[in-house]
């Protein structure tokens, strides 16, 4: 049996190894590189163990994957560190310039994926021999349609995004979570119930309030508190702490008070990241403050990617299911490009929406390790295993195809002189 430690040392390790050789030997973003190579490690564990299973090297290697809880690892630890770092860089004047535009991405885009990625999912499964209750076709809808936020801020940074369209695909990845786990706690709790529930709109309308207004309204409470602590002293290892303590003890509250962790963590990121640099924080303490959350940044989202490489080792699909989880891929394709596409027409008074962008943000949108996890914590249901294959699936399609070819899709879609709301 692997210590924690022991498994920390292999995470880590492989991480340095993987990341050395595809900097070295591939042509790859460092975060797409991670997750190939991650994926045919395991494949290649896999093939050994069939060919040779006498050496039961794969089962003490599930032993110890099995001893990571992927979505408290992801949901509870990682995800606080990822986003108050990525929402650190996020120019927030910019972000306050394409706030509608955000903001309808991020609420309606995400309600409209959901619906329809639902409903063709459950179409193609009956088409394909597979009973999925339509509640649960809902499920998947909900945990697949948000773009993940640390697989979106990965990519964009080998991409070359017009600025502005960049802060627009930025900000509605780091505020879709709310929506998106909102709306998949909701149908979840139907569907679990044997699809007898009612979810009545009230419903829907205060756990959005709880969850999502109060976690931002936390972040922005606590932001300013640590902000007003950075600006009353000039010690760069004590303001480095507070960022720290920031980051652990807002996400510990917001478990507590039932509100939006995530959306707590992005709230507090662009506070500080804003106000910090200009007014409480010396040059030297920037650079410091800064580094750390770059470095935590890096290898957080090392670890991440492989981490959902490695994931191959311990599911265990059924052939019979992969048909559907190909399928799916193309399902969250077309739901993406309706939910992005329609809007400019939906809400063509704001004039800040183009119908030129939605290739653009069809492929920009990048599943990643929040829908593994979500997909992970689902109760045992037959649709489960159907479900988390699907999940898998898109996100390394997403993460491997859309992330390494977003750039080659910026240049025929956007061009490097385009404006969003052209």
């Amino acid at each position: 049996m692997l210590s924690m430690m022991d498994v920390a040392a292999v995470l880590l390790t492989l991480s340095a190894l993987f990341g050395w050789l595809n900097f070295k030997f591939l042509p790859l973003s460092h975060s797409v590189g991670l997750l190939v190579m991650s994926v045919v490690t395991s494949l290649v564990l896999i093939g050994a163990d069939t060919l040779f299973p006498g050496l039961r090297l794969l089962e003490q290697l599930r032993d110890g994957m099995q001893q990571i809880d992927f979505t408290e690892i992801v949901v509870n630890g990682m995800l606080a560190f990822l986003l108050f770092a990525g929402s650190l860089h996020v120019d927030l004047d910019m972000l306050r310039s394409r706030a509608v535009p955000v903001f309808l991405l991020a609420v309606f885009g995400t309600i409209i994926s959901t619906a329809v990625v639902g409903v063709l999912f459950w179409g193609v499964a009956a088409v394909a021999g597979f009973h999925v209750p339509f509640a649960w076709a809902l499920v998947f809808g909900a945990l697949i349609s948000p773009t993940d936020p640390v697989a979106v801020l990965s990519t964009l940074r080998n991409a070359n995004v017009p600025r502005d369209l960049q802060v627009e695909t930025e900000g509605e990845a780091l505020f879709n979570d709310g929506v998106g786990i909102v709306l998949f706690t909701l149908l979840l709790r139907f569907a679990s119930s044997g699809e007898g529930a009612s979810v009545s709109v009230g419903d829907v309308a205060e756990l959005l309030l709880r969850e999502a207004v109060g976690g931002i309204l936390l972040g922005i409470v606590t932001g300013y508190v640590a902000y007003r602590a950075m600006r009353l002293i000039d010690d760069y290892a004590v303001e480095v702490l507070i960022s720290v303590a920031l980051v652990t003890g807002t996400y510990a509250l917001a478990s507590h008070l039932h509100v939006s962790g995530p959306l707590s963590m992005v709230a507090a990121g662009l506070l500080i990241g804003d106000r910090g640099p200009r007014y409480a924080m010396s040059e030297r303490t920037q650079r410091y403050v800064f580094a750390l959350w770059t470095v935590v940044d890096e290898i957080l989202n090392s670890v991440l990617f492989l981490l959902i490489g490695l994931e191959t080792l311990v599911l265990r699909f059924d052939p019979r299911t992969l048909l559907l989880a190909t399928a799916a891929v193309p399902i969250v394709l077309v739901a993406r490009f309706v939910s992005v596409g329609v809007q400019p027409l939906l809400f063509a008074w704001t004039k800040m929406l183009s119908w030129a962008n939605a290739p653009f943000l069809t492929w920009a949108g990048v599943r990643g390790g929040i829908s593994v996890a979500l997909a992970l914590s689902l109760p045992d249901h037959p649709a489960k295993p159907l479900i988390l294959a699907a999940t898998y699936a898109v996100v390394l399609f997403s993460i491997i195809v859309q992330g390494s070819t977003l750039g080659w899709v910026v240049k025929r879609t956007v061009g490097t002189g385009s404006k969003s709301n052209a």
